[in-house]
This record gives C-alpha cells, structure tokens and sequence, in this order.
C-alpha cells in the first residue's frame, strides 16, 4: 500500500485544528459530540471534510453527527473490531496475521462529487489500457515525442517478451486501484496509478458489512451498495478470457499463500465467486496450455487473476520468474489471459506517472477529468536543473521503490540529507521521479474515545469488461491513526473507514 508524503505547510492559510460541528449553538447534538474532541495543538493546512461545521461541511454529514447523537464512541469502536476479528478480516505480516483495523466514522461523498471522481478514474484507465497497448504494438505516443523513449524503455517493468502483442491481449488492465488524495483546496488528484495486483476490494466490503451492523447509514441518507463488487469483478475476469475459451471459462485465482499480505483478499474473492484457489505447484503448461490441478481432477484453465507479489517475467539478472515458466507460453499462444496482464506495471511506473494526463489527450483527444499530482522526470535536462533548484520544496522518490522507503521530503529533510539526494539525482537521474508535495485531508477518526482529526486517501477500483470501465461505488477510505502520520499502509498502524457515496 502507499505511504503517501507531508505537504509544505505555507502558502495557504494555516489554522489551529478546531473542530467545527453544528450550526453554531443550535444544534444541541453536534455540540455534544463537538465536545469530545481532544484539544490538540497540531496545525495544518489539509482540507478538512466529514466536520458537522464550518466552511467545508455539509449537510449530509450534519445528518450523520445527529444520527451519532450521544453514542458511546469507544464502545462503538470496540465493538466494530470485535466484530471485524469475528470475521478474520486480516493482512499477513513478518509477525503473521494481524487484524485490519476499522475506523467507525464514515466518509460521506455527495453524488456530484463522486459522479466527476468516478469519470475521471474510468478516463484515466481508458487512457493507460490504450498506452498499454500502443507500447507494445507502435509505440505511436514515442514516436509523436510526448513520452520519451528513454524514460519507457528504462521503466521496470516494461517486458520485451511482449513486444507485438499490444493488439492481441483482449484486457491489459481489468482491475486498477488508484491512489487519489484531496490537496488543500478541496480537489481530488491522482498520486498513483496502481495496475498490476491492486489490493483493496475484499477489504472495503468488509468494512461496509462490518459497520452497516454498527451504523447504519441515517434516514435521508441513501447510500449506494456495494453488494455487487464481487459480481463485478467476476464478470470483468471472465469478460477477459481469449476469444477462442469454451462458453464456460475456467478461471482460477493463483496465490502465494498465506506469506502474501493480502492472503485473507486472496481467500475472500476466491470464495464469493466460487473460484479455485491454486498454488504455483498445482499448475503446469503441457501444448501452449495452462492446466490447474483442482478438486475434482485437472482442468486446462483460461484465464488466470494473478495475485502473486512477483509480476515480473525476468528478475533483475535477466533470468525467466518462475511464474513466467508457467504462464508465458499460453499467454503468447493466446490460449490463457493473465489478469492484470505482465507488463501493464509500464503503466504504473512512477515515471510514467508524468504524462498520464498528456496519455488522455493523445489517445482519447479529451482533457483530462482528474489531475495528477504534478510529478516531474529527472531525465530531462531542464527537468533536472529545475528539481536540484527546488529541492528542499520537493518530494524525491526512487523510481522504483515502495512503502515510502527512500523517499526524501523536502520540506522535512536535513540539509546533508538534500545534498546527498541531488547528487544521486545527477548521477543517475533516471532512477527517481519528483513530486509537489500534497498534504491529504484529514477525518474524524475515534482515538482512544474521543475524535481526532486523521490523514486520508481513497483508493477507489474500476474493473474493465470489454468496453466498459465499472468503478465501484466507494473503494476503501484509508486511514493514518498517528497524530500527523501521513502513512495508511495497514502494516504501519493504518487501517480503513466506510465510504459512502450517495445515491
């Protein structure tokens, strides 16, 4: 999961974090739950959303602090995680399975506000399925000089094996799970593009049936469901299947097992949609087929919703995965579909993350619906200058890193530390990416009984079948429990809220 980073804390105007709740005096309820906040002497510039009062509120979550009325906060809490642990709803860690942590505060998202978000996610994946494509087929957008070819060619996991097969691969991307954050002036941006095992579905509706049996959405609220996201799912893994599959697909969902963090996911959607859940061991190629050994003997399988942590086809010595010796001969056949396709991790480099907004205007001739968080490419002399000029005002992250491991803030960062960055920049600038720093929004999150305001993100999901693009209603809201902790991996105390999209 992300480790998203702190913003500057200038430039706009800096208050005191005062809860505001209520219209003033006279709404008796939201002044009582007003009342229970911590005071807290922490400052920041972050948009504030889900408060009953002030500037940014609304009056659905008016309508939800007078459904909470005089609750019992810390009651409500524990019974939401003794609820959530009943369920086994976990992550796999070093220490090994660790309960996923609910937050029972809410996030409301008006309709209009979710029907512009949802376009924008739906855009932006028409967009990076065509780049997808045209990488590995004519690479028009290289040859038309808004990506460079040095940039593409050094990402990752742009895989040469598949060169030519940009037209042949029905879906690349059948589920994209965006990392999108709210800056200071309320917009929605994008600050990654997550596209080859996105995580999340199982968790977030988990955290809807959890909570629904906890707090109920108010009358006046109406809440859209999310009953059919696994249905959705299962009809974009079978829409993905090669033409030439029998009417009745096989699909299977391959696992590392209980060692990959998001086994309980793994386990959860494998049982919703009645899929096989296999192991490496149980698969083998015989005649440019894939076979799954099940239950109830051995099946030639058709598509694959790979879930492993490695989604490479050669490590870093240039020697085949051994998942690549198991799926790469049908995928090339065109007798199996791996979901999401080896290779869209193209797509996701955060490099490429600089010319998304550039993909949606050269292959859907639109402006883009939702931003990126500017994010700048080193390789780039004037790039470069401008960065190693702007530094301590920056976020500098590896190319390839994750977890928020290597990346300097600039902003937080020691002066020894800047001038350690800018020499690696130099030196090898194609191994990392700038970003403007963006502080997330903060929620009303139940801290040992009382309210606090917490950083958060959304990762909402859009699933592809055929033509379409379906995002969920939602995703899962994630939340930072530390004080000013702008981390929401569930590894690093983080955990989800709800997230309610109004009908």
């Amino acid at each position: 999961m992300l480790q998203a980073v702190p913003g500057v804390f200038g430039g706009s105007a800096v208050q005191a974090m005062e809860p505001r709740f209520g219209r003033e005096s006279n709404d008796r309820s939201a002044e009582r739950v007003h009342n229970r906040w911590m005071p807290t002497t922490e400052l920041s510039s972050s948009f504030e959303e889900g408060i009953g009062g002030g500037r940014h509120a609304t009056a659905h979550d008016r309508l939800l602090w007078e459904s909470i009325g005089d609750r019992d906060l810390k009651e409500l809490s524990e019974a939401v995680a003794r609820d959530t642990s009943r369920r086994g709803v976990s992550f796999e860690s070093a220490n090994g399975a660790q309960g996923f942590r609910i937050d029972p505060i809410p996030r409301v998202i008006d309709a209009g506000e979710w029907h512009v978000l949802s376009t924008g996610v739906a855009q932006r994946v028409r967009a990076l399925e065509s780049f997808v494509r045209d990488v590995y087929g004519d690479r028009r957008i290289v040859q038309a000089g808004v990506v460079p070819a040095g940039s593409l060619d050094s990402a990752r996991h742009y895989e040469l094996e598949l060169m030519g097969m940009g037209e042949q691969i029905g879906s690349w991307i059948t589920v994209a799970g965006l990392d999108v954050v709210r800056d200071c002036d309320g917009s929605f941006k994008v600050l990654e593009d997550n596209l080859r095992t996105p995580s999340g579905i199982a968790y977030a509706v988990a955290t809807r049936e959890v909570l629904g049996g906890h707090l109920p959405p108010p009358a006046g609220l109406r809440v859209r469901s999310l009953d059919t996201a696994f249905q959705t799912l299962g009809e974009g893994l079978r829409a993905a299947a090669p033409k030439a599959a029998r009417e009745e697909e096989t699909v299977v969902l391959l696992s590392d097992g209980r060692q990959n963090s998001a086994f309980y996911e793994h386990a959860t959607i494998a049982a919703y949609l009645n899929l096989p859940l296999v192991l490496h061991d149980q698969l083998s190629v015989r005649h440019g087929r894939l076979f799954a050994q099940l239950r109830d003997g051995e099946k030639a399988v058709d598509v694959v919703y790979r879930r492993t942590d490695e989604d490479r086809l050669s490590d870093d010595h240039g020697v085949p995965t051994g998942i690549a010796q198991l799926l790469l001969e049908p995928v090339l056949k065109g007798t199996l579909t791996c979901v999401n396709a080896f290779g869209t991790g193209v797509a996701d480099d955060k490099l490429m993350h600089a010319y998304v907004e550039e993909m949606v205007r050269f292959y859907l001739g639109q402006e883009p619906i939702l931003k990126s968080v500017p994010t700048y490419d080193p390789t780039r002399p004037e790039v470069l200058e401008m960065v190693l000029e702007r530094i301590d005002e920056l976020v500098i992250k590896p190319r390839t890193g994750h977890g928020g491991h290597g990346v300097v803030i600039g902003p937080h960062a020691r002066p020894e530390d800047l001038r350690a960055t800018a020499a690696a920049l130099k030196s090898a600038p194609e191994r990392y990416i700038a970003q403007e720093t963006v502080m997330l929004s903060r929620h009303p999150t139940v801290t040992d009984g009382h309210l606090e305001l917490r950083h958060i993100d959304l990762r909402p999901f859009a699933i592809s079948s055929g033509e379409s693009v379906h995002v969920l209603p939602g995703g899962l809201t994630r939340v930072a429990f530390e004080r000013g902790a702008l981390v929401v991996n569930s590894s690093q105390n983080g955990g989800g809220k709800d997230t309610w999209v109004l009908a």
